[in-house]
């Protein structure tokens, strides 16, 4: 299979020759072989892993994004990713700045949410008297 790894402003990894992938979505992990029929899958934050014949297994921590299989082709289109070799680190990794940040962004939807009722109702009011 070929492997890339999108991210917002760069290609993340271009692999080829990848005999397996193995990914995180809501329902739990999942595998893709080379045969696998094509499909859509919503990522979750976690680890992605790949394997190739030179770099054996490969770990890169993703953030929430989608994959895409068609063919031969497997595309990952996720908004951050780091690699690395340490799977305890990595782990950490998605712990603290994916799930830390999604709360961080969960937090400041909030807050605009409350100021844009609050200018509906400031509207309103000018609306009706």
């Amino acid at each position: 299979m070929n492997l890339k790894i999108l991210l917002p402003f760069q290609i993340f990894a271009d692999k080829t020759g990848v005999s397996r992938i193995v990914a995180e979505t809501r329902e739990g992990s999942f595998g893709l072989l080379p045969r696998r029929l094509d499909c859509v899958a919503a990522l979750v934050p976690g680890i992605l892993i790949y394997e190739t014949e030179l770099e054996g297994e490969v770990y890169v921590a993703v953030d929430e994004g989608v994959l895409v299989k068609s063919g031969p082709d497997v595309l990952v289109s996720a908004r951050r990713a780091l690699g690395g070799t340490d799977l305890g680190q990595l782990r950490g990794a998605v712990e603290q700045e994916f799930l830390t940040l999604d709360q961080h962004e969960q937090s400041l939807r909030s807050v605009l949410a409350k100021m844009e009722s609050d200018l509906i109702r400031r509207m309103a009011t000018f609306h009706n008297g």
